[in-house]
């Protein structure tokens, strides 16, 4: 959420820069800044019409000790009226800060100075290429196919089990599912990140902090009787661990990693391009995420793009590495930065991890908070990333490493698997 001070302060740059996620803001804005006005106005009558309470209070005991009955009870009636038009400033307080609320939380986050201009996928930037095209057999499948063909990975009993888009991994398609999940971690903490494992249902409170409440209602799994939301990101219960905290200083930065299990409806994905693995309702995905003091959060985001670049290379995968426009950013992103595999069997790129840096944006809404060397408290900085989301990174090994008669497993996933093929 946007500071009421960075609204107020630079009303024309944040006009501007929204606009380059393709969000006309100035009518809220300047509704915003009128609500501000307003709420403002309502204090500073307020605090006068106390200081008239306490001033007409004192002056009803002095009449009453000289004996001016009259005098007293007029007194006693202003103080009455006086009362009255508190308690309608209250009333108006609390609808004008409730509604100031409510506007506040319909801006996005600002874009940074080198996101590209653009409305979707199509003006994303390409800015870096990795890996080389796999050697392909003849007559090559796609992984839903490879997966019936060596029975790793059963589509149709998910749907009996549940509904589409939640797969059983099964025999060595389970064992590999559980190998990326305990590779990616030990890489993480080898990196300095602290592994924790959070909860897979998060409050209300939790879905707001990190943004995806109220903006993402549609995509997530809601248990309404508890009003419990499933994850769609283990981002959410990680980033809450800091929600409502003041870290000192020396307490950054903070660099945690967990695997969750992720819940998301996708509502309105048909066609060929969600089949299989390729857009699914439950999956698995290990995620980093950090809170970093303002001035180090850029070199933070740098390090992580660096960090999930390693984990791709290591399993010898052809990639690309996006950075998005305005248009194609999430609500809460100040910069994204897309790693997508090439599925040469499918023909199509695979987005497997997205690493964003929201600046003060989601802190502002958790209230994460801390205290610099001066012991001025300030917002933190928060940013996380997949490292990496499983499903189609599965769908990528299984395509690219497909043989005559069998699947290869990378080198660095066999001390994990305990095999090196699937046939």
């Amino acid at each position: 959420m946007l500071t009421l001070k960075t609204i107020r302060e630079r009303k024309e740059f944040v006009i501007e820069r929204l606009a380059v996620k393709n969000f006309q803001a100035r009518e809220i804005v300047d509704e915003i800044i009128a609500l501000d006005d307003r709420r403002k106005a309502i204090q500073v009558e307020g605090d006068a019409l106390n200081a008239e309470q306490k001033k007409a209070a004192a002056a009803i005991g002095a009449l009453m000790k000289q004996g001016l009955r009259e005098e007293a009870e007029a007194a006693k009636q202003q103080v009455a009226a006086l009362k009255q038009r508190s308690a309608e400033l209250d009333a108006e307080a609390a609808a004008t800060a409730e509604k100031l609320q409510s506007r506040l939380v319909l801006l996005p986050n600002l874009p940074c100075s080198i996101v590209p201009e653009g409305k979707g996928a199509e003006d994303n930037l390409v800015v870096k290429m990795g890996g080389e095209d796999p050697a392909l057999p003849e007559g090559a499948l796609p992984h839903w196919e490879l997966a019936r063909k060596y029975d790793i990975i059963d589509f149709d009993l998910g749907v009996k089990i549940t509904g589409a888009g939640f797969p059983v991994y099964k025999g060595k398609g389970a064992k590999l599912q559980r190998a990326l999940i305990n590779f990616f971690l030990d890489c993480n903490t080898a990196a300095g990140y602290f592994e924790v494992e959070p909860p897979v249902m998060v409050n209300a409170a939790s879905g707001f902090g990190t943004g995806q409440l109220p903006d993402k209602e549609g995509q997530m799994y809601h248990a309404n009787l508890d009003d419990f939301y499933m994850v769609p990101t283990a981002e959410v219960p990680v980033t809450n661990i800091f929600r409502d905290i003041i870290l000192e200083n020396g307490q950054l930065p903070q660099k945690l990693t967990a695997y969750t299990p992720c819940f998301r409806r996708e509502a309105g994905s048909y066609g060929k391009d969600v089949r299989g693995l390729n857009r699914l309702h439950q999956f698995d995905k290990v995620e980093i995420v950090r809170v970093e003091k303002p001035e180090n959060s850029y070199a933070a985001l740098d390090e992580m793009v660096a960090h999930v670049e390693s984990l791709v290379q290591s399993l010898g995968l052809k990639y690309r590495i996006l950075r998005l426009c305005g248009g194609d950013m999430s609500f809460t992103s100040a910069i994204t930065y897309d790693f997508e595999l090439w599925s040469a069997a499918q023909g199509r790129w695979l987005e497997i991890s997205s690493v964003s840096n929201f600046e003060s944006y989601q802190a502002n809404r958790l209230k994460l908070r801390y205290r610099d060397e001066n012991g001025k408290i300030q917002l933190a900085h928060t940013l996380n990333g997949s490292s990496l989301a499983l499903p189609r990174v599965v769908a990528a090994l299984l395509e690219d490493n497909q043989k005559d008669g069998y699947i290869s497993i990378p080198e660095v996933l066999r001390p994990y698997t305990g095999f090196d093929r699937i046939d």
